[in-house]
């Protein structure tokens, strides 16, 4: 786990340098504000806003995974189809992005028990696998796991719930506290407003409680 301080005029601003700093996304930060900073009249009294980040996350950033890595992941996971009883095939997809280097996706009928309510299945079905390639590789692998392309749409759904709600905020100038997600889903909110020109995004909270902040105004 890695610690840094930042100073700059706004927290936004002193957000932007970590992550330069870093070379990592934002929600593979814990952002703790310090000090808010103030603007001051005509100069006199202003200070700086203050953060301390912290990195939550070591995983293997690297822009694709060696073979062995997909190769392992996917018989792990028929493994564990086969002991559930489960008869579906399970094929290596396209990485839904960087952080995320070995991507599977499980075709089959009647899958819904993979899911889940609200894909907690799913996401418990995922770490699984992550710890037990874990373990066989002896190194952290981020692996995506998905039932008949779930995740892609549902990932494609918050993409436009988050152009549609930066709109509302460039438009009130008044900030959106979205709900609590898991980690992959708040990237998605990241990426998809991070080159938005009114807008930027932050990760707030702890544990299950952690959600993204849309707010007005440029990085």
């Amino acid at each position: 786990m890695r610690e840094l301080e930042i100073s700059a005029k706004t927290v936004e601003e002193a957000t932007r340098i970590a992550l330069e700093q870093l070379g990592v996304a934002q929600d593979d930060l814990e952002i703790i504000v310090l000090k808010k900073g103030k603007s001051g009249v005509l100069g006199m009294g202003a200070e700086d806003a203050r953060i301390k980040v912290i990195l939550e996350d070591d995983y293997n950033r690297a822009a694709g995974a060696e073979n062995g890595e997909a190769d392992t992941a996917r018989q792990v996971l028929c493994d564990i189809l086969r002991v559930m009883g489960i008869g579906a095939t399970v094929e290596v997809t396209m990485a839904p992005d960087i952080n995320t280097p070995v991507s599977l996706n499980i075709e089959g009928d009647d899958l819904g028990v993979l899911i889940g309510r609200r894909g907690q299945a799913l996401s418990s079905l995922q770490y699984l696998v992550r710890l037990i390639v874990a373990e066989k590789l002896k190194k952290w692998v981020s692996i995506n796991v998905d039932v008949d392309w779930y995740k892609k749409r549902h990932y494609e759904a918050l993409k436009k719930l988050a152009l549609r709600l930066a709109e509302q905020v460039a438009k009130r100038k008044r900030p959106v506290t979205m709900e609590p997600m898991p980690p992959d889903e708040r990237r998605i909110i990241h990426i998809t407003l991070a080159n938005h020109a009114d807008v930027n995004t932050l990760s707030t909270g702890e544990g299950d409680g952690r959600c993204v902040v849309i707010q007005p105004g440029k990085r």
